[in-house]
């Protein structure tokens, strides 16, 4: 039976964790920085690479290594204190159904960004985000960072955003306070404040997910879906051009 004194010592350690989290979150965004300069003067000196090839391995593997050293630091921090996990009032869902809310997530965000964007080209903003067209290229180059991309964004992010953001807010406030200002904050740092309402729809998604399952681990599942369906239709863009031509080709054809 837990005293009034594991009870405070359980909130110092939530509450440090509270604080580890976003420090480490915050100096793996600019450690990558140095890291990149570095790796970008090494692979400088292979003839081979163009000037530009060189910047997007450099930012590459930069961005590959400080995610696996933040990926381990999250989890040293995690797993002693697996009570930080505990938001939400009862019973969690079941495996099958963590996954079921994961893949309908990742159908929600979608469709909400596309909603966003509709939005969006309604109010005159350009249409496209310029950092996923730019991850793209540098996947095209360097394909390690489909790994950061694909396995290390979901899993750092959601426990950012999702599990310290939303999470601390949600237990202070209510569920929608948390989503909204949750998902301002998943949008602004992503640097295209044009493009707030993109960011924002699947935030507001993972949030429902999570609250929804009470498991961290479904907008994960979410999270990382989009973001390798969005990272598959970018490197194919060109060939799915192609496709679409061939398609209005037929129908003009025929008409």
């Amino acid at each position: 039976m837990a005293t009034a004194t594991d009870e405070r010592v359980d909130s110092v350690k939530q509450w440090k964790i509270y604080l580890y989290l976003p420090l480490i979150y915050i100096l793996m965004q600019v450690c990558s920085i140095f890291v990149a300069e570095g790796f970008t003067m090494m692979f400088n000196g292979n003839a081979d690479l163009t000037e530009k090839e060189a910047t997007f391995k450099g930012f590459a593997w930069s961005l590959f290594i400080v995610n696996t050293v933040a990926a381990i630091l999250f989890l040293l921090l995690l797993t002693p204190n697996k009570k930080f996990f505990t938001v939400f009032k009862g019973k969690k869902a079941s495996v099958g159904n963590t996954i079921l809310w994961g893949f309908l997530g990742f159908i929600l965000a979608m469709g909400g960004q596309m909603l966003a964007a509709a939005i969006e080209h309604a109010f005159g903003v350009k249409p496209g985000s310029e950092n996923t067209a730019l991850l793209a290229d540098i996947a095209k180059t360097s394909p390690i960072v489909i790994i950061s991309i694909v396995l290390f964004a979901p899993f750092l992010e959601e426990i950012i955003f999702r599990r310290v953001i939303f999470g601390g807010i949600y237990l202070k406030t209510n569920f929608w306070i948390a989503a909204v200002l949750s998902a301002v904050v998943f949008a602004a740092v992503h640097n295209e404040l044009e493009h707030l309402l993109l960011y924002m729809m699947p935030a507001l998604v993972f949030a429902y997910v999570y609250y929804r399952t009470k498991r961290l681990i479904t907008p994960m599942i979410s999270h990382l879906l989009m973001n390798g369906f969005v990272v598959i239709a970018q490197l194919n863009y060109e060939k799915l051009q192609r496709l679409q031509d061939m398609k209005q080709g037929i129908i003009l054809f025929f008409n």
